[in-house]
């Protein structure tokens, strides 16, 4: 695809015409899919040109593998008519199903060889999705220009993975130095769009400080109360979060 905003368009045509045979919607750049290609053993490359952007999405069907392979096919026949789509593949097999799975599901581990990275686990409203990668790139190359953006995540949620990898041939100590502005930057950007810092991997020690700054003090003051009925003599993770 071209774009996050095309992406986002092909969401909301495949939500209408599959509803909830929609079960997988993953938006991923050509920076992690280029890293995966390189450092994953056996990743097979999706399709057969490079692009910005790649959807990986998964239809599934109580009725057929028939009536599923309908459905998508029609949807992106329609959508590569109308300009949306530049090219796409349809798995015929177990085998080039688990192949794509495979790329998607070691994008993480393939960004590790490639140096420092600053990462983030933020979600947005997925109408939102465009305008944060385009907001929080423009602020994180103001940071450091040559910075490598490597973004992929489940888009059909809002979900993100937006992780910054070191310069190519840069200083990773100067570049982790800047750990706490870049983030910081990525983050007012989801704040500013009513998302959160924390999706599915949790707040841990590195974020417990921007949770109590930006999470209402109602909020806050329930957890306490929480931890303190779960936890009245303060033994479990004492001083980790709240």
């Amino acid at each position: 695809m071209s774009s996050p905003d095309d992406a986002l368009e092909l969401l909301a045509r495949t939500s209408q015409q599959a509803g909830p045979c929609l079960t997988a919607y993953e938006l991923i750049s050509d920076v992690i899919v280029g890293f995966a290609l390189k450092h994953v053993p056996e990743a097979v490359r999706p399709l057969a040109s490079d692009h910005p952007w790649y959807v990986m999405m998964e239809i599934s069907s109580g009725n057929s593998s028939e009536h599923a392979r309908q459905l998508i096919e029609e949807i992106l026949a329609q959508s590569y008519e109308d300009g949306l789509v530049r090219d796409a593949a349809v798995t015929s097999s177990i085998a080039q199903f688990q192949a794509i799975w495979h790329l998607r599901d070691t994008m993480s581990e393939a960004q590790k060889p490639e140096g420092f990275s600053i990462k983030h686990d933020i979600s947005v409203p997925v109408v939102a999705i465009p305008a944060f990668i385009e907001t929080a790139g423009r602020a994180v190359l103001d940071i450091e220009p040559e910075a490598r953006i490597v973004c992929f995540g489940h888009m059909g949620d809002g979900n993100l993975h937006y992780n910054i990898s070191e310069p190519v041939g840069g200083d990773s100590k100067a570049f982790a130095a800047r750990y706490r502005q870049v983030n910081n930057a990525v983050h007012e950007v989801v704040r500013a769009l009513g998302g959160s810092i924390s999706a599915e991997h949790g707040i841990g020690q590195l974020k417990r400080d921007e949770l109590l700054a930006t999470e209402p003090p109602v909020a806050i003051e329930l957890m306490r109360q929480i931890k303190q009925i779960i936890d009245p003599s303060g033994i479990m993770n004492p001083g980790k979060l709240i």
